[in-house]
C-alpha cells in the first residue's frame, strides 16, 4: 500500500499551497472501510436494532430500514433472533414449558414478541403439533432457515462467495437433537466471541468485532474456509483526506473539465470513483470529455448513463492502423479550452506520462491527475510530486460502485453476440409439420406454440456449452 507524498495543488496565481495533506500520513490511514456487507449480515443474523441506531457501531441504520421492507430478509432475521434467544435462555424457557406449562408465545422476558408477531404476519410458524420439546422448536427453526436462506442471496454483491455467507446461518447437524446440543455447548462456552453475542455458525476465535467493516469480515470469513480474500477494493474506499482534497480542488476552481484518455484508463474504475464522491461537489464540473479510440471498450459509450455530469464522447479515427491520435487530440482540446474558454482547472484521467507535455506547458493551470497504480510509472508520479501537482489513484476508490456499468456493458455485449442466433418459431413449426406430415388444425398449432415454442429453455452444460431445447413439462 503506497503512501501519497504529493501536494494538494497549485494556487490560481501559480504559487504553491504550503500545507501538504499527505506529508505525514500513516500507513492505511487514508482508507475507509465500507460497511455494506456487514450491515446486511448484521440484520439477517438478528443483531438488535439499538445497535444499528448507535453512530459508533458498524451496522448502518439505513440498511436496516431498507431490509425491514424485504419480506425474505425479515423472515430470516426473526427466525435467527428467536433461535439466539432460545440458545441464550434455554434452561429458563425449558423449565417454564415443563413446569409451568407455558408456551413459547407468552414468554416476552425470553423470546422477543415482536419477532414472533412479524413471523405470524409473514405467514411463517416454527411451532408444530408434534413439537414436545424446546429442542424441537430449534430444529424446526433450523429447517426453515435452511429452506429460505437462499432467498437472501441477491441481497449481497456478486463478488461475495455466497456459500460462505450461507453457512453462517446453518447450524451443523441442526436437524437433530445431537446437533443442536453440540451447537449450544459451543455457543455457551464462547458466547463473548460471537458478534454481539448473536448465534452464527462459525469457529469462535478472538478477533474483536468481526462485523467492524467489510474488509475485516470478509478476510475472517474466507480464512474460516481456508481461503484468501483479495477483493479489497470492494471493501474499502478512499478516505476523507483524499476526497476532501478533491473537493477543495473543485471549490477553488472557476471552471473544471475532466479530460479522459480512454486508451489509458479504466471506465469501471472511473465510474466507481465518480459515484463515490459527493454529488454537490461533482455538480461544479462543467463536463467530461472522453477521447476514445475504436479499439477501446464499449463501456465508455455507456458512462453518461451512470453520472450526472454531462459527457462529450469524441471517437478519434486513426490515419494509420498502428498509430492512435488520442493523446494529440486531447492535448489540443485541453489547450483550446484553456486559452479560448477560460478554463482554469483540469482533471486529467490517464496514466500515460506523455501528458506531462500538456501539464508542463500550462504552468498557471490547476491540474488534478487520476492514475491507476499498476499502470502509472514512477517517472510521472515523481514529476507530479516535484511540481506540487496533486494526483490520486483510481484504485483507491470503492469499486463496488462500478458494478452497474460493468453489468450493463456485459449485457449489451452479450445481446449483440446473440443477435445472429435468431429464428422464427412460426416458420419452424410450419416446416416441422410439413416434414413430419403431422396434420394440425389452426387451434392445435396455436396451443402447441403456446405450450412448447413460447417456453423454450436454454440448457447450459458444466463446460459452458449451451443449446436451446423444448420444455417437456
Amino acid at each position: 500500500m503506497e503512501i501519497y507524498n504529493n501536494s494538494l495543488m497549485k494556487s490560481s496565481t501559480g504559487g504553491n499551497i504550503p500545507e501538504n495533506p499527505f506529508e505525514n500520513i500513516q500507513l492505511g490511514h487514508y482508507k475507509d472501510g465500507k460497511r455494506e456487507v456487514v450491515s446486511t449480515v448484521a440484520y439477517l443474523i438478528g443483531v438488535p436494532k439499538h445497535i444499528f441506531e448507535r453512530e459508533c457501531e458498524p451496522p448502518r441504520m439505513e440498511r436496516y430500514t431498507e431490509l425491514e421492507q424485504d419480506k425474505t430478509a425479515r423472515i430470516i432475521r426473526n427466525l435467527c433472533m428467536i433461535r439466539t434467544a432460545i440458545e441464550r435462555n434455554f434452561k429458563n424457557i425449558n423449565d417454564a414449558m415443563r413446569l409451568e406449562f407455558r408456551t413459547i408465545f407468552n414468554m416476552p422476558e425470553y423470546i422477543p414478541s415482536d419477532a414472533l408477531d412479524q413471523l405470524r404476519s409473514d405467514g411463517v410458524s416454527f411451532v408444530k403439533k408434534t413439537s414436545t420439546r424446546l429442542s424441537h422448536h430449534i430444529i424446526e427453526i433450523n429447517r426453515l432457515i435452511s429452506d429460505r436462506i437462499n432467498n437472501c442471496k441477491d441481497l449481497f454483491p456478486l463478488w461475495v462467495k455466497w456459500d460462505y455467507i450461507r453457512e453462517l446461518f446453518l447450524m451443523p447437524n441442526g436437524l437433530s437433537e445431537l446437533g443442536t446440543k453440540a451447537a449450544a455447548d459451543l455457543y455457551y462456552a464462547n458466547k463473548e466471541l460471537y458478534p454481539y453475542k448473536v448465534y452464527i455458525n462459525w469457529t469462535p476465535v478472538e478477533s474483536g468485532n468481526i462485523l467492524y467493516d467489510d474488509r475485516k469480515f470478509m478476510t475472517i470469513l474466507y480464512e474460516q474456509h481456508n481461503d484468501y480474500f483479495t477483493e479489497f477494493s470492494k471493501t474499502t474506499d478512499a478516505g476523507d483526506r483524499i476526497k476532501n482534497s478533491i473537493y477543495d480542488f473543485l471549490e477553488r476552481s472557476r471552471r473544471t473539465i475532466v479530460f479522459v484518455d480512454c486508451e489509458n484508463s479504466d471506465p469501471y474504475k472511473l465510474c466507481a470513483a465518480l459515484r463515490s464522491l459527493r454529488e454537490e461537489e461533482l455538480s461544479t464540473i462543467s463536463k467530461i470529455i472522453l477521447f476514445d479510440d475504436i479499439h477501446t471498450t464499449m463501456a465508455w459509450k455507456m458512462l453518461e448513463n451512470f453520472t450526472e455530469i454531462p459527457v462529450e464522447h469524441m471517437m478519434i479515427e486513426r490515419l494509420h492502423a498502428g498509430k492512435s491520435l488520442v493523446d494529440g487530440r486531447l492535448i489540443a482540446r485541453a489547450c483550446q479550452e484553456y486559452y479560448q474558454n477560460s478554463l482554469d482547472s483540469m482533471i486529467l484521467v490517464s496514466s500515460d506520462s506523455d501528458y506531462w507535455a500538456l501539464i508542463s506547458s500550462l504552468p498557471f493551470a490547476n491540474f488534478l491527475v487520476m492514475v491507476e497504480r499498476d499502470a502509472c510509472g514512477s517517472d510521472l508520479k515523481n514529476a507530479l510530486s516535484n511540481s506540487n501537482i496533486y494526483y490520486c489513484y483510481l484504485d483507491d476508490f470503492y469499486t463496488g460502485g462500478e458494478e452497474e456499468l460493468k453489468f450493463a456493458a456485459l449485457r449489451t455485449e452479450i445481446q449483440h453476440r446473440l443477435e445472429p442466433f435468431t429464428f422464427n418459431i412460426n416458420d419452424m413449426l410450419a416446416e416441422s409439420i410439413r416434414t413430419t406430415r403431422a396434420s394440425m388444425s389452426g387451434a392445435e398449432q396455436t396451443r402447441f406454440l403456446e405450450k412448447y415454442l413460447h417456453r423454450l429453455a436454454l440448457e447450459v452444460s458444466a463446460d459452458g456449452s449451451a443449446r436451446i431445447c423444448l420444455r417437456t413439462k
